[in-house]
C-alpha cells in the first residue's frame, strides 16, 4: 500500500517549512493592494459587486493560491524551464503573426479550444527567465562589455519587435525596458548604459514620426498638448486630471467621485482607476496606495538580494523590475506624465491577464526566498 508523499511525516514536515519560508507579510500588502482595487470596484459600479469586484477578488484568491503553490517549486526548476518558457513565447508570438485574432485593429490574441490568451503576457515572464539563465553562466567581463551583449540583444529586440507589430506599444515597451533592467543589473559597463541611453533618444523623434501608426503618434502628441483636442484624443488625459486635481487632500468620499460615478473618466475600472481613487481618496488616499507598492517592491527585491543564486537574484529582480515598471507607467500615464499606452495598475485595476502575470512572477520570487540556499549549477534542473 502506498503513501501520499503528504502524508508521510519527513514530506509534509518539509511543506510546512516551506510556507513558514514564504514572506506573510508580502501576501498582506498585495492583498491589501487587491482589496483597495475590489473597493474601487464596488464603489464605481454603484455599490455593487458585479459586474467587477466580485471577479477581481475571486480571480486574486485563485492567483494568490497559485503564487504559494508555485513558492514551493525549487528554483532549479524554474532554472532548467527558463529557455523552454521563452521558445514557448516566441514561438506563440509567430503564430500571433499567422493566425493570431484580430480585435479593435490589433492582432494580439490566439484562441485555442474556446480559450483567448495574448502570449505578449507570456514574453514578460520568459524575457526576465531567459535573460536570468543567461547571465547565470556569464562571467562578469562578459556581461560588463563585449560582444557576447549581442545574445541578449537579440533575446530581447526578436519579442519587442513581434509585439510592437501587433500593434501593442505598452508591451513592446514593458518587455524591452525589463531586459535592458536585467542586463544593467547583470553588470554592463556604464559606458555603454550612457552611449545606449543616448542612441535611445536619438531614435525617438524618427520613431514616432516615422515608424508609429497614426494613432500611436497622435497620442503621443495629446500627451505634449492634451487641450489641443479636448473632446477627442486628449480626452482621456484630461478627465484623468480633473478627477486627480478634484480630490483634493482628503478626497469627495468614498462613493461620491463624480468623474468616475458619472462616467465622465474613461477605463475608470482599469487604465483609470488609480484617478478614481484619486477622486474619492485625495492626495491621503494616493500615497497610502503608493506606500503598500514601495513595501511591495522593497520585499521582493530584499528576496532578490536574500538569494545565494546568480540566477536566483536576477529573475527576482528582473520580475520585480515589470512590476514597479507598471507602477510608474500607469501612474505617470494617469497623471499626464507620459502618453496613454494601456499599462494597468497591477492588483489595483480590474483585469485577469495582468493579474495572472503577475502573481507568477512573484511565485518565482517566492521560490527564490523558499529556496535562497540552492545552489544552481549550470547542469541544474529536473527536466
Amino acid at each position: 500500500m502506498t503513501v501520499s508523499a503528504l502524508t508521510r511525516p519527513g514530506e509534509r514536515d518539509r511543506l510546512i517549512v516551506k510556507l513558514a519560508e514564504i514572506d506573510w507579510l508580502f501576501v498582506l500588502v498585495l492583498s491589501l493592494i487587491a482589496g483597495a482595487g475590489a473597493l474601487m470596484l464596488f464603489s464605481i459600479a454603484g455599490s455593487s459587486w458585479d459586474p467587477w469586484a466580485a471577479k477581481h477578488l475571486i480571480r486574486f484568491l485563485l492567483c494568490l493560491g497559485l503564487m504559494i503553490g508555485l513558492a514551493m517549486i525549487d528554483i532549479r526548476v524554474w532554472f532548467a524551464l527558463a529557455y523552454p518558457i521563452y521558445g514557448i513565447g516566441l514561438l506563440l508570438l509567430v503564430a500571433v503573426e499567422a493566425v493570431g485574432d484580430v480585435r479593435l485593429g490589433a492582432q494580439r490574441w490566439l484562441s485555442i479550444g474556446g480559450f483567448s490568451f495574448q502570449p505578449s503576457e507570456i514574453m514578460k515572464l520568459g524575457i526576465v527567465l531567459a535573460l536570468a539563465r543567461y547571465y547565470h553562466g556569464t562571467s562578469a567581463q562578459r556581461a560588463r562589455l563585449s560582444w557576447w551583449l549581442l545574445v541578449p540583444a537579440a533575446m530581447i529586440f526578436v519579442p519587442v519587435l513581434l509585439v510592437a507589430h501587433q500593434p501593442d506599444l505598452g508591451t513592446a515597451m514593458l518587455i524591452l525596458m525589463t531586459g535592458a533592467a536585467i542586463v544593467v543589473l547583470a553588470g554592463l559597463s556604464w559606458k555603454i548604459i550612457a552611449a545606449g541611453v543616448a542612441a535611445f533618444l536619438a531614435v525617438v523623434p524618427p520613431f514616432v514620426m516615422f515608424v508609429m501608426h497614426d494613432y500611436q503618434r497622435q497620442r503621443v502628441l495629446t500627451f505634449l498638448d492634451p487641450e489641443s483636442d479636448p473632446s477627442g484624443s486628449g480626452y482621456h488625459i484630461l478627465q484623468s486630471m480633473i478627477a486627480l486635481g478634484s480630490g483634493g487632500l482628503l478626497g469627495k468620499g468614498y462613493g461620491l467621485g463624480s468623474q468616475s460615478q458619472l462616467n465622465f473618466l474613461p477605463e475608470k475600472q482599469t487604465d483609470f482607476i488609480f484617478a478614481t481613487l484619486a477622486e474619492e481618496f485625495g492626495f491621503v488616499g494616493c500615497v497610502s496606495i503608493l506606500t503598500l507598492y514601495a513595501a511591495a517592491i522593497f520585499m521582493a527585491l530584499r528576496a532578490s538580494y536574500l538569494s545565494h543564486s546568480h540566477f536566483a537574484r536576477l529573475a527576482s529582480a528582473g520580475v520585480t523590475a515589470t512590476f514597479t515598471l507598471y507602477v510608474l507607467i500607469n501612474g505617470a500615464m494617469v497623471m499626464g506624465l507620459a502618453p496613454v499606452v494601456g499599462v494597468p495598475m497591477p492588483m489595483l485595476s480590474y483585469g485577469g491577464t495582468v493579474m495572472l502575470t503577475v502573481m507568477i512572477g512573484f511565485g518565482l520570487v517566492q521560490s527564490a526566498r523558499v529556496h535562497r540556499y540552492a545552489e544552481v549549477t549550470k547542469g541544474s534542473g529536473f527536466l
